[in-house]
């Protein structure tokens, strides 16, 4: 995809080792952008900036500091970046209360500091170093910050009460964030997938990702991470999205269970 006048120009991608984070990546490097990833997974987030000529740095999006650090490497390495773009997450499942015991508050805590606090960090900071920049000549944008919500914001499953809950957070502050920002040049959209064929639906027998994929009316299959990261690209691309959650699902609505 072309992006005209964003070519060049830095992402940070977190969660960018795997899954939607990765793919997003590979779409923003091939459209011409210089791409950092964060994520906490050496090994594969290293193998992957690498293969994109783009760097990683090892960042914990839950930690504030850990976050700048990562945004003080990317301003070094490869300069202020004017597009953010939040895939790190995590699915832990539990129930409001399961035989008689209260929902573990570990795995609620862990699930809305990683989805949602992660995502305010990373966006917050973002959008800082964005506004030291000089508007773009073209329409005086100054940067695009994509959030990543999920189908499970409005249609939470049963065990999905901290997920829809850290994903229904970030439909929240998708519209004040891009008010906040709107006056600066930095726009903020959030995208809500459905179900896609991320390493965890990966790991499932394939019966089992067969049946999934036929609960989505059309296209009846799981969503390709690569269709993710064209919508990324085209948030950034087309400066009248703004404020906006886009449901990227297929005509999905997911059952209780």
């Amino acid at each position: 995809m072309n992006l005209n006048d964003w070519a060049g120009q830095t992402a940070i991608v977190t969660g960018g080792a795997s899954g939607l984070g990765a793919a997003t990546a590979s779409a923003l490097s091939h459209a011409g952008l210089k791409v950092a990833l964060f994520d906490l997974n050496e090994e594969k987030g290293d193998a992957h900036a690498s293969a994109l000529g783009g760097i990683f740095c090892k960042v914990d999006v839950s930690d504030p500091a850990s976050v700048k650090a990562g945004m003080d490497k990317v301003l070094a390495e490869l300069g202020a970046a004017r597009v953010m773009v939040n895939c790190a997450g995590i699915g832990l499942a539990g129930k409001t209360v399961s035989r008689g015991e209260a929902h573990d508050f570990e795995m609620f805590d862990k699930t809305i500091r990683i989805n949602l606090i992660g995502s305010f960090n990373c966006a917050s900071q973002a959008a800082a170093h964005m506004l030291a920049l000089d508007p773009m000549q073209s329409d005086g944008a100054r940067g695009v910050i994509v959030n990543t919500a999920s189908v499970a914001a409005f249609d939470g499953q049963i065990g999905q009460i901290a997920y829809a809950a850290s994903k229904g957070g970030i439909v929240g502050m998708t519209l004040p964030m891009a008010r906040d920002l709107a006056d600066k040049g930095v726009r903020v959209c959030s995208i809500a997938p459905g179900l896609f064929l991320t390493p965890l639906l990966e790991s499932l027998p394939e019966d089992v990702q067969q049946s999934l994929g036929a609960q989505v009316p059309f296209p009846s299959r799981l969503g390709h991470p690569a269709e993710f990261g064209k919508l990324v690209c085209h948030i950034i691309d087309n400066p009248m999205l703004n404020g906006e959650v886009i449901r990227l699902d297929g005509a999905i609505r997911m059952a209780p269970r």
